[in-house]
């Protein structure tokens, strides 16, 4: 019961301030995220992090990635998957690269300053998806550009996990074994799973579904498929959100995707999302910000530079518009729950020292926090620029 008056506050918030973040034009989840870190420990202290509101966030996140697939269009995907590919990787170098010389100029160890940069490697779009919707955009070479390198960042981002772990002989088991070449072989064999469910497997499944009768039953069908898609994805060393992306898209090429968009919408946007972007937000404190204050600044500056800049220029060497740069360099900056639970595997098994943690969370957080700003305003921007043209 004491949940329900925590859920409460937080949809009443995340409306609330959605609600006056949209009057002054700007993206309602930026007023989403802050309502967490108002009613969350930092400030008011009126809802603490909790196991349920995390399963409710996780959940969220993987509805919204569910969204975002099923929204997209996979001929512009493959059109673009050479750009995705070069944004993901360089994506991944560059933090690596930047936060990993920078931990090292802060006094950490070569291992400690690398396992730094591999947390900060990997993008979270869920957020800029959200931004990219609301600014309707989602479906332009940008916006599809974002998707495709953030699923790829994801993979390359699980990979440089899992050769850290193997070759520094730390940090445990990072995927289904503990050999890194059968790990990238059950990855792999995932993705011909993956493709052979998208052509054959979800089509049969959606047409078997439309003649049962029972109420919803297509949305039914459609939120196991991607839920069975998320959890095979989490299960075999990759996230959740990769295979709720891939679910998406395997139903977007169905009759019923229409319908099931609209239903999963109502359900994600409700409850479940709102909840997610908050939780981002109960999670910052401010305990160590005056102590750490140099190193969260100059993390946070490069945190959100080696990905605008990974983005930017690489977009642009294919083609994109200056403006079109800005908008994929600024929507792959936020880290958001990826870079959080790679950060929560190296304090459990002790790969970078205990006292930064709660820095790193905040300099994760802030990323998360600024990104819809700097997306929104490199949107704007390019709309200026369209109409005086």
């Amino acid at each position: 019961m004491h949940f329900l008056g925590e859920l409460i506050l937080i949809l009443l918030a995340t409306v609330l301030l959605g609600q006056l973040f949209a009057r002054f034009n700007m993206p309602a989840v930026i007023g989403q995220l802050l309502s967490g870190i108002i009613l969350g420990p930092a400030i008011l202290n009126l809802v603490k992090p909790n196991d349920i509101i995390s399963l409710f966030s996780e959940f969220g996140v993987i509805l919204l990635m569910f969204l975002a697939g099923l929204e997209s269009n996979l001929d512009l995907l493959k059109k673009y998957f050479k750009l995705s590919f070069t944004v993901a990787s360089i994506g991944v170098i560059l933090p690596v690269v930047f936060m990993g010389l920078a931990s090292m100029a802060f006094g950490m160890k070569f291992l400690e300053a690398l396992f730094i940069g591999i947390v900060f490697a990997a993008t979270s779009v869920s957020i800029s998806v959200v931004v990219l919707q609301e600014a309707n955009q989602l479906h332009t070479r940008a916006g599809t550009a974002i998707l495709g390198a953030a699923v790829v960042d994801d993979i390359l981002a699980v990979v440089v996990l899992s050769l850290f772990t193997t070759f520094s002989h730390e940090g445990g088991k990072s995927g289904l074994t503990n050999n890194f070449f059968l790990n990238l072989l059950i990855e792999a064999a995932y993705f011909v799973a993956v493709w052979f469910i998208y052509k054959w497997v979800a089509p049969y499944f959606m047409k078997v579904a439309e003649k049962m009768d029972v109420n919803y039953v297509v949305v039914i069908a459609s939120l196991i498929l991607s839920i069975a898609m998320g959890w095979a994805a989490d299960f075999v060393g990759l996230s959740a959100v990769v295979g709720a992306f891939f679910g998406g898209l395997a139903i977007r090429q169905t009759p019923q995707y229409k319908e099931v968009n609209s239903s999963v919408s109502a359900i994600g946007y409700a409850i479940f999302i709102p909840v997610f972007f908050a939780d981002i937000g109960l999670s910052m404190t401010f305990a160590s910000f005056f102590r750490d204050i140099w190193f969260i600044i100059a993390m946070t500056v490069l945190a959100v530079l080696s990905k605008f800049w990974a983005g930017k220029y690489s977009s642009e060497l294919f083609g994109f518009s200056k403006s079109e740069g800005n908008i994929v360099g600024a929507g792959m900056v936020s880290r958001g729950e990826v870079a959080l639970i790679v950060a929560q595997i190296g304090i459990t098994h002790h790969l970078f020292p205990e006292d930064i943690y709660s820095s790193l969370i905040l300099v994760i957080i802030v990323t998360t926090v600024v990104s819809p700003f700097i997306l929104n305003y490199f949107i704007k921007k390019k709309s200026k620029d369209s109409t005086f043209a």
